[in-house]
């Protein structure tokens, strides 16, 4: 018989019935062990080997002995079940197993030890669900989640999206800064109003960091905007390089003050506060892996 044919035809309970018999050497005993009389077992044996066109057992006398054929067999057999067993142990693996993708969209620089704490415990609970993470700015942020293209965003947003569910996530107390290389470095007083600024791409009316644009037009800031970027990374290293002064988050910047390259400018109670928000599609159908982590992220909350 053709080797397909015979995997595709082979009875595996025969091959457990075989691997018994080799066990014990006997069909009496095989047959207790299977809880079948001796006639089932012989009558197996027989119809395997009737499959394999090979014989499989030797009776020299009272002995009982494996052929050569029949000693390779129960080798392959054993084999065989070992791997069966495997299936077993994936049964007994947690129900809540979860594979799977998320997509998560964020502004740069987030710093929260809840979230960092929240993303260790859900990957030590669902191991096999795969990350991906990228940083956008806000705008973009929201855009695609409106496309359905992402599971969820944490990003600046001054008001309600359509179709996206919103959630509080951090609260960032921005405050004027200027780097090292600056004239009002280290100074404890001084007056900001004419002095250069370096400016978020969207510090305007109506944009993501629109508090910072109204606090300086209600304090008569008249400075001119000397450079700009959409990134928090690149006015922080504008600032660093005296460029102008900038608003900037404290908690985010406190290693950079702390070193010597920042120095915090008045008011030192800082000026605005300006949310990150948790954000996600709620017409978008999502794989339970993409609602156990926004369910994960919610709880992380409080």
């Amino acid at each position: 018989m053709p080797n397909r044919l015979l995997t595709d035809r082979l009875d595996w309970n025969l091959l457990r019935t075989f691997r018994v018999i080799g066990q014990e050497l006997s069909i009496s005993r095989a047959a207790a062990r299977l809880h079948l009389t001796q006639p089932a077992v012989s009558q197996a044996l027989k119809r395997l080997e009737e499959q394999l066109g090979r014989q499989l057992i030797a009776r020299r006398g009272p002995r009982f002995e494996l052929t050569e054929m029949g000693e390779q067999l129960f080798q392959l057999a054993g084999e065989v079940y070992g791997q069966m067993a495997q299936i077993g142990s994936l049964l007994e693996r947690p129900a809540t197993e979860l594979v799977g993708k998320v997509r998560l969209l964020m502004v740069s620089r987030v710093v929260d030890a809840r979230f960092d704490e929240c993303l260790a415990g859900f990957h030590r609970q669902y191991p096999r669900v795969e990350f991906e993470i990228e940083v956008m700015r806000s705008a973009d942020i929201v855009a695609a989640l409106q496309e359905k293209t992402a599971t969820a965003g944490l990003s600046l947003n001054r008001r309600p999206q359509p179709r996206l569910e919103q959630r509080l996530f951090h609260r960032q107390r921005y405050a004027f800064f200027c780097g090292k290389h600056h004239r009002l470095f280290g100074q404890l007083e001084g007056d900001l109003q004419q002095e250069s600024f370096v400016s978020f791409s969207s510090d305007q009316i109506g944009g993501m960091l629109s508090p910072l644009t109204i606090f300086r037009d209600q304090q008569g800031f008249a400075g001119r905007i000397v450079a700009s970027s959409p990134s928090l990374e690149e006015v922080r290293r504008l600032v660093i390089a005296g460029f102008g002064i900038g608003c900037l988050p404290e908690h985010v910047v406190a290693p950079d003050v702390e070193a010597g390259l920042l120095w915090k400018l008045p008011p030192l109670e800082g000026i605005a506060d300006v949310d990150i928000h948790l954000l996600w599609n709620r017409d978008q159908r999502m794989s339970r892996a993409e609602e156990a982590f926004i369910e994960a992220l919610q709880g992380c909350l409080g």
